[in-house]
């Protein structure tokens, strides 16, 4: 494909993006395929010879899209938001089209120097600690997940923890990590993957109002352990629960991490985003204890799956945990220690150009245009809120300080479950489900930019109708 063939190709694959979202609101949220559709449907092997890129298009107009869930559509309210955009479109495009391997400075400066600079924007935009930023000892890089975020900061909260051994004699087991009742999966995976094994993790109570985590069940649960002879090494904190969103209570939890002298991890990847909003930032009291930050701008930030922002409070902690040094990459930047090198801040080796898309979206939207995307979808949520309140039939099951409500019908987890299926088989909208105090609950997460109060107006008319029906048998 020589430049013409590609400048002829990609103006007929962006119209097809244009048209997808342009008539995403007219198609099922969801696929009613069985599993294995689109596997049928495609041939048992590749052409012998090549296509033009107008049957590709056809066949995905005709394969694929149909088989899609669509997250971009504007009564997709399930999980949390993965929101995209076209100036991160264009930005990918742009870092694919380069091709960049930006894994030291002196494979690609501009790679490097744009990403750090585009994560001190992020913090000044979220008002984040002044021992974020990279003229400090710490700084920031971008990691594919929040996932790959947990387990850099808890490979560094293991070398602090051994004082380096770990990297020369592998992990001792005796090494602790806790969360709450409610942290993410991603956290026993991480503890599995570093060595600590899935009884590594302590999982610490929540306040039943509140479903944040206990503080006085923390330190209970790390007096315990080194009684019993074990290393707390790591607690993973939750600015947003997957749940319910809830917020663990950072200052008391700081307090007591910095009072045993263990790393603390704060997981903010989808309610991070509500930082850029100065009447949101309440729930990032007492971050300045933090050791490592992150948050994924790809959830509620317009910026398109990976990326996810991480922090750390000093990177030298972080490389001296993670570098390894081949022969073959040495250099004379690297060696001189003026540059950064994210691959040391990292698991993999490689990386691709991400900062592009954040740039993208940063320059495009400014920061009231963010701001007014976080606002939007606060708003839309109090608005579902204030008609699941207003319906004896059903009741909230936790706040809603950001964009998700959690709520369920009074009546049984069967019937609670039933509902969610019938109003999710219409293809109108796509909810999810959590259990809240052992009881099933469903979750509205708002987020599509595509979303608005017609959109949220018409799954709480589903949720009354198929109630009324529910509630009739």
């Amino acid at each position: 494909m020589d430049p013409e063939e590609f400048r002829r190709a990609g103006y007929a694959v962006v119209d097809w993006i244009a048209d997808y979202w342009s008539t995403l609101g007219q198609r099922p949220v969801v696929s009613g395929d069985p599993p294995g559709a689109l596997a049928a449907a495609l041939p048992a092997g590749p052409p012998v010879d090549g296509e033009p890129v107008d049957a590709v298009l056809a066949d995905l107009d005709a394969l694929v899209a149909p088989r899609l869930t669509h997250w971009q559509h504007p009564g997709f309210f399930g999980y949390f938001p993965a929101n995209t955009s076209g100036p991160s479109v264009l930005g990918d495009l742009v870092s694919s089209g380069l091709g960049v391997q930006g894994m030291l400075w002196a494979t690609s400066p501009a790679c490097t120097e744009l990403e750090t600079v585009m994560m001190d924007w992020l913090a000044g935009l979220l008002d984040l600690p002044r021992r974020f930023r990279s003229d400090t000892r710490g700084g920031g890089v971008i990691q594919d997940s929040a996932s790959s975020a947990t387990l850099v900061a808890t490979l560094a909260a293991l070398h602090r923890a051994s004082d380096g051994r770990w990297r020369e004699a592998g992990v001792d087991r005796r090494y602790r990590a806790y969360t709450s009742t409610h942290g993410h999966s991603s956290i026993e995976k991480a503890a599995r993957i570093a060595g600590l094994g899935a009884d590594g993790v302590r999982a610490v109570e929540v306040d039943p109002a509140s479903q944040a985590m206990r503080p006085a069940a923390l330190c209970a649960a790390i007096e315990a352990d080194r009684a019993a002879g074990e290393v707390p090494a790591i607690v993973v904190a939750t600015i947003g629960t997957t749940s319910t969103t809830a917020v663990d209570p950072l200052p008391e939890i700081g307090a007591i991490c910095a009072e045993y002298g263990i790393w603390l991890h704060v997981d903010a990847a989808y309610a991070g985003a509500a930082a850029v909003c100065p009447e949101l930032r309440w729930s990032h009291a007492g971050l300045e204890f933090a050791d490592s930050y992150c948050f994924d701008p790809h959830k509620w930030l317009l910026t398109g799956f990976d990326c996810d922002a991480f922090w750390v409070a000093d990177r030298g902690e972080l490389v001296e945990a993670l570098t390894v040094m081949p022969e073959f990459l040495r250099n004379a930047a690297t060696e001189s220690g003026a540059v950064l090198d994210y691959r040391d801040w990292q698991v993999p080796l490689g990386r691709r150009f991400r900062a592009l898309k954040l740039w993208f979206v940063l320059r495009w939207y400014g920061v009231e245009g963010l701001r007014a995307h976080v606002r939007r979808g606060v708003a839309l949520a109090a608005r579902f809120a204030g008609r699941v309140r207003a319906d004896d039939r059903f009741e909230l099951a936790a706040a809603h300080p950001f964009s998700l409500v959690c709520f369920r019908l009074r009546a049984a987890d069967e019937v609670n479950a039933e509902l969610l299926a019938r109003v999710n088989g219409t293809g109108r909208v796509h909810l999810t489900h959590t259990r809240v105090d052992g009881r099933f609950t469903l979750r509205l997460a708002v987020g599509s930019p595509q979303t608005a109060e017609a959109h949220v107006d018409e799954a709480w008319t589903l949720l009354q109708a198929t109630a009324d029906d529910l509630m009739a048998t």
